[in-house]
Parts: structure tokens; sequence; C-alpha cells
């Protein structure tokens, strides 16, 4: 178990031999690179410094390492080597080393290669480790956060800001292996300083294979080198000499597909008639979610029994359900106590006793709930909650699945149906409206549209954010059928977001 921490609190994931000699070779072949000097901050056992001696025949290589048998070992692996002299290796803790000193000894262009840690602060300070950079606000956050460095950032992110300090004034590559997500926040970091001179490259690596890692990765790769671009070319694999895409920032948007973006652009909008909003939060599954069992009686997720009214309940489908296309059926219903953000919720004693007495009963629950929003609303509130929820038609997408996977959601049970707050959806009286507006929403255009803008590593990749840049009017426009859609959207009465 010791052993297991401490190589997690170290984000040790040793690069295998194959795959360092395929990043260096990489490197050769498609970006011609033949440097002075090599340097590998985070060394571990030596498989960069290693096929960098094989590579880079005349290069000066230092590799570093915090780890004491690490370096013992990396030192012993590369003792055969003909030209094993032109490598120093040595113990060091990255976050303690003078970097301005040590890089101000070398003359030439400059190869900073390795595999930083792959952990966040949050995990760091979860296990009390040490090793951690000093605080500071590297990410321009506000608030108390900026003043603690308290945001929870992943350390390879913070390395290579570092990485990017060193070259700023001198030519040099940066050739690194981490999370697709760490590289994009660095793009975003140096894209936003005037003096930005580097361009950048991602070849996508398969994490499972290499690291046994359920992580979108890559090898990112940063040069002074002149370009012409100041998109992000995205490649297929190591093997691949030609881009798949480019990344790139627009109007302050990171998009993963600029050229498919432009493409579509003119459909992007404020839509005024048609808004999407996200599901019902209410933070306490095991009280508000139940089973139908028979009769007027309901079971919690306690496994509780109780006779409650039907009045305050709906049927529920889930993030999972959406996701996965289960929308014909509902496992749950959910009690629903307000209609609108800030409802008084007493009237329920008086409308549906038996409901009032169930929620009573489970008062503790609901006031243990941890999130803020709660705090001073009647009790037992909900959020995520309008007109625009009892709407009897939607059209729904999880936010969590990687996937663009609309649904037309009717009715079930005869009231209409509540979505979890995962779930994004748009809101329809008539099953006529829902469907022309689903018809849109499904098209080529809009798909390739929200397609060029989704990250699919992303935790929730399909947010409200997203949805909302489309112009449903420029869609009806492009398809030519905007007659009908001024029809309808004369029709609709537009609902101002709230909430959640």
């Amino acid at each position: 178990m010791r052993k297991s921490a401490e190589k997690w609190q170290f984000g040790d994931f040793q690069t295998p031999d194959n795959l360092a000699r395929e990043v260096i070779q990489t490197l050769r072949r498609n970006h011609k690179i033949s440097p002075e000097f090599v340097i590998e901050p985070t060394c571990g056992k030596g498989a960069f410094i290693r096929a960098a001696l094989n590579e880079f025949k005349n290069s000066k290589i230092i590799g570093l390492d915090i780890n004491k048998e690490y370096v013992r070992e990396a030192r012993l692996s590369i003792s055969g080597y003909v030209n094993s002299g032109n490598a120093t290796i040595y113990e060091s803790n990255f976050f303690d080393t003078n970097w301005d000193d040590l890089i101000s000894k070398f003359s030439g262009y400059i190869l900073v290669i390795g595999n930083p840690p792959w952990v966040t602060s949050s995990d760091l300070s979860v296990l009390n480790s040490q090793n951690l950079p000093s605080k500071s606000n590297f990410q321009n956050r506000r608030g108390i956060e900026a003043i603690t460095g308290s945001g929870n950032f992943d350390i390879s992110e913070w390395m290579l800001l570092k990485y990017v300090e060193w070259l700023s004034k001198r030519e040099g590559t940066i050739a690194i292996l981490c999370k697709y997500s760490v590289a994009r926040k660095v793009i975003r970091q140096i894209g936003k300083k005037s003096d930005n001179k580097f361009s950048a490259q991602i070849y996508i690596i398969d994490a499972k294979s290499y690291f046994r890692a359920s992580v979108e990765a890559c090898l990112f790769v940063l040069s002074t080198d002149s370009y012409d671009n100041l998109d992000c070319k995205i490649y297929e694999d190591l093997k691949s000499r030609q881009a798949s895409y480019l990344i790139g920032e627009r109007n302050g948007l990171l998009l993963k597909d600029t050229v498919k973006f432009e493409k579509w652009k003119h459909l992007a909008g404020q839509e005024l008639r048609y808004i999407w909003h996200s599901g019902i939060k209410h933070d306490c599954s095991k009280v508000m979610e139940l089973e139908e069992a028979h009769d007027t009686f309901f079971i919690n997720g306690m496994g509780e029994k109780y006779p409650l009214e039907n009045s305050y309940l709906y049927p529920l489908l889930k993030s999972s359900d959406v996701g996965n296309g289960r929308i014909n059926d509902y496992r749950k219903l959910v009690l629903i106590t307000q209609k609108f953000i800030g409802d008084d919720t007493s009237i329920i004693q008086h409308e549906a006793p038996k409901t009032w007495e169930y929620l009573l009963k489970h008062d503790e629950h609901l006031k243990n709930r941890k999130s803020s929003i709660y705090k001073n609303k009647p009790p037992y509130s909900i959020f995520g909650i309008g007109s625009y929820s009892f709407k009897s038609w939607k059209i729904a997408i999880s936010g969590l699945y990687k996937q663009l996977r609309f649904c037309l959601i009717e009715p079930l049970g005869g009231k209409p149906v509540m979505l979890d707050d995962t779930v994004n959806f748009l809101s329809f009286d008539t099953e006529e409206e829902a469907r022309f507006i689903f018809g849109l929403v499904t098209s080529n255009p809009s798909l390739e549209f929200f397609d060029s803008m989704i990250f699919w590593d992303d935790k929730r990749p399909i947010t409200i954010d997203i949805l909302r840049r489309l112009s449903l009017k420029a869609v009806a426009e492009e398809l030519e059928v905007l007659d009908n859609y001024l029809q309808w959207a004369a029709e609709a009465v537009p609902v101002v977001a709230s909430g959640l």
C-alpha cells in the first residue's frame, strides 16, 4: 500500500523504452530535431536518456530525478553505451532545483524532453505529499484561490509552463508526454502572451496500451522554430506524417477543429426563442428519487416504502438513460417540490399531506445537503426548475457521454419527463414543434458545428455553453426552412434561463 501511495504522489508512470524511441524518432522525422543539448527534468529510470543517446550521438544530455533508486538504475542502464560520457544523470527535486542557473550554462539548441508527473495538486494534498511546487497564481485565478494557490491544477501543466519560460529567450523544442487536457491548457496559457513564439503539435498516444491509464494522452511538442499558423496540429499517432485537424482559438474560444468551425461559423449566434436548460438538481437521490411499488406505495433509495400522492411525482430519466437511448420507459420517479426556484414549499402540507409527512421524516437528510445553493431557501428546495421543465416534449442530450446523441422525449405515464442535472434539453408544448426543431438540431450542419468545439476527453464534454452557441434560425436558413422556423418561433414563448 505504501509503495502504491509513493508511486502516485510522484505521478510515477515510467515511460516504456519502445515509446521513448518512437518519440525521439518522430522528432527527428517530422521536426528535424538535432539539439546541442537534451535535458530531461524528470528522467525516472532513463528511457528517454537511452533513446536520446541512440539518436543524438553528439548531443550533451542531462537527466534529473527525485528518486535515488531510479537515478542509480538509469546510470547503470547507459553504462554500456559508447557515448555514455555525453550523459549526466543525478538526483534532484525539480521544485528545489535552480533551473535558471542550470539552463544559463547551456548554449545552442535545447531539447527539453520527458514524461512529467500525471497527477494533480489536489491528489498530492490528499496524500500530504511534499512533492509540490510553491503556491503561485500561474493560472490567473481570481479571489481566494489566487491568494492561497488552492486551485487544483496538474503538476505537469505547472512544469510545462516552466519549460516555456526557459525557452522564451532562446531556441529549442519541448517534447513532453502528458494528458491531452493539459496540453490544451498550456496552449491557452501561452496563447495569451503577446510575445508567444511557439508553434504547437500534438500526437495522440494510447495511454491504455503504454501506461494502463484510462486517460486521453499525447506527445505535446512546442517549438521556437518559425511557423505560419497559430493553430495546433493534431496527429492521430506518432507514425503520422500529416495532421488530421487543427485546434486553435477563435473569439476567445478554444476549438477542437478550426477548419470545421470555419466552415460552419455562420451558424453561430444567440438563440432567442429556444433556450437550452439543464435538468433537476436536488443532491439527495436517496430521498428524492423513488421506484413504484404497488398501489400508491413507493420505495426510496434507502429501501423504505411509503404511501405518497402522485401529484408531486414525475418520471425521471437520468444521464445514463439519455446517453444510451433508454427513453421509452422510466425506472424512477423524482419528487418535484417546486415549479419555480424559490417557490414556497409549505403548500405541499395542504395539497399532499402524505408527501409532506415523508419530507418531514427525512428532514435531516435534506438539511445536510452540502451545496450552498440551498442556504436561505425554502425547505426541500430544488434547482434547475421552471416552466420549461413542465412542457410535454423535450429534446435532450447527456452532458457526460462522448457522443452527439440527441433524443426526442415524449411524456411518460401521462406526465412530462424530468431530467437530471447532467442532461441538457430544449422543451416544447407540441410534438409537431419538437420534431421540427429536432430536425434542425440533428442536421449535419448542426452536428459538425457542435463537433468542432467539443473536446471529448473533458469530464463533461457537452455543455450548455456550447449548445447555446448555435443559432437555430441560422440552421433553418442553411436548410432552406426558414419560413417554418419563423412560424414556430413566433408562436413559441421564450423562457429566460434561471437557476442551474
